[in-house]
């Protein structure tokens, strides 16, 4: 235990029976002889040569002696005490040792890193060395490379003049198509339109044929004496078909010929297939003088009407639904028909137009494939000058 400071004295105090118990080895200060020989022994392994061996051990005895000398004077003169042992040496020695090393290794550091960077100096000039030589090498590859450069620019300016002109006629073309469009569609939403006042009507009348059956046509066929309404009706359906009635005296005694639509009537409803003509009408080629008739002659006839003939007949009500459904139907028709010729004609047109569109779309295409190629050249050669 060290006698320095107030500890060792604090402790001789709280347990006296220590200084009982306890041998005190008091050692002497070693004599400049071993101060010498034990700092030549310690430095044997640290690789000094002579000369300096001798410096260091000197300096280490100087040391130790001299702040033996200044601890000396100054307890005699501040009462106060530094004491120096020979623990106190060695451990001089030793920190002097761990000093050396770590300088030793700091130097061998830059020893090492200097010896590095001559090496990459070294490795950089020759590489400089074949770098210059590859350049004069690849010099008239570089000028061939330049050359072909400024060609391929060329070409690249001229293929996109093209395709600048195949694009802006492309989108002239393309609003073109969209006019028509429009416009056929335009004309075509004009004829749906139109048509769909008749086909709800069209509908429910063939949907009224679908009710009837062959006993309700029996039933009018057995009539002998049929009422007003189910004979108007009857002959309606004559005049759609364009069937020609009989003639037969004038009951009244005028002695004229009248037309008879009721034997006609019976003929036609003897047929068996009589509803399927009527589901297969060709509403759309009604012809003139029979729209006529039915307009003059039934749809101006306040007894014409489906609700006032289904107390004589069923069949009746939906036979005169059927008439009333094909003579709307004709007078949409009519109108929409010439809609229907300039629809044909605007989408011919069109068909036309995206045609042609469809053949310069291909060009524009094809022209924008090319530039496309040359630009990839062109960066392939870009590539190649500055590899070069």
């Amino acid at each position: 235990m060290s006698p320095v400071g107030s500890a060792f004295r604090n402790r001789l105090r709280q347990f006296g029976a220590v200084v009982n118990c306890c041998t005190i080895d008091w050692f002497q200060a070693w004599p400049g002889d071993a101060l010498q020989a034990v700092a030549q022994q310690s430095l044997r392994d640290v690789s000094l040569n002579a000369q300096l061996e001798e410096k260091v051990v000197h300096m280490c005895r100087y040391f130790h002696t001299t702040v033996q000398e200044l601890s000396t004077r100054f307890a005699a003169h501040a009462r106060r005490y530094n004491y120096v042992t020979p623990t106190s040496y060695l451990g001089l020695l030793e920190s002097y040792k761990n000093l050396l090393s770590i300088k030793r290794n700091e130097i061998l550091a830059i020893q090492r890193r200097y010896q590095s960077g001559l090496s990459k100096l070294e490795f950089a000039a020759k590489q400089v060395m074949q770098m210059q030589s590859d350049l004069t090498n690849l010099q008239p590859q570089l000028v061939r490379t330049q050359q072909e450069t400024a060609d391929m620019l060329i070409r690249i300016e001229r293929e996109s003049v093209e395709v600048e002109a195949t694009r802006t006629n492309v989108s002239a073309e393309e609003a073109i198509a969209m006019s028509k469009a429009k416009e056929a569609k335009a004309i075509k939403d004009d004829c749906e339109a139109q048509l769909a006042e008749a086909l709800p009507l069209l509908r429910s009348a063939l949907a009224a044929l679908d009710t009837l059956k062959k006993q309700d046509i029996d039933l009018v066929k057995s009539m002998k004496n049929p009422p007003d309404g189910v004979k108007l009706v009857m002959e309606a359906v004559c005049v759609m078909k364009d069937i020609k009635p009989d003639k037969i005296p004038d009951p009244s005694g005028s002695g004229k010929m009248i037309n008879d639509y009721w034997k006609t009537s019976l003929k036609m409803l003897s047929d068996p297939r009589f509803l399927d003509s009527l589901k297969a009408f060709d509403k759309d080629n009604i012809p003139p003088h029979v729209v006529k008739k039915i307009r003059t002659s039934f749809m101006t006839n306040s007894e014409f009407k489906p609700e006032k003939v289904r107390n004589a007949s069923s069949a009746a009500e939906g036979l005169c639904s059927w008439i009333l459904a094909m003579e709307a139907y004709d007078r949409v028709a009519k109108v929409v028909a010439p809609k229907q010729v300039a629809l044909g004609q605007a989408e011919a047109e069109l068909s036309v137009t995206m045609t042609s569109l469809n053949e310069k779309q291909a060009v524009l295409k094809a022209v924008e494939d090319r530039l496309a190629s040359l630009n990839a050249e062109l960066q392939g050669l870009a590539d190649k000058k500055v590899r070069l």
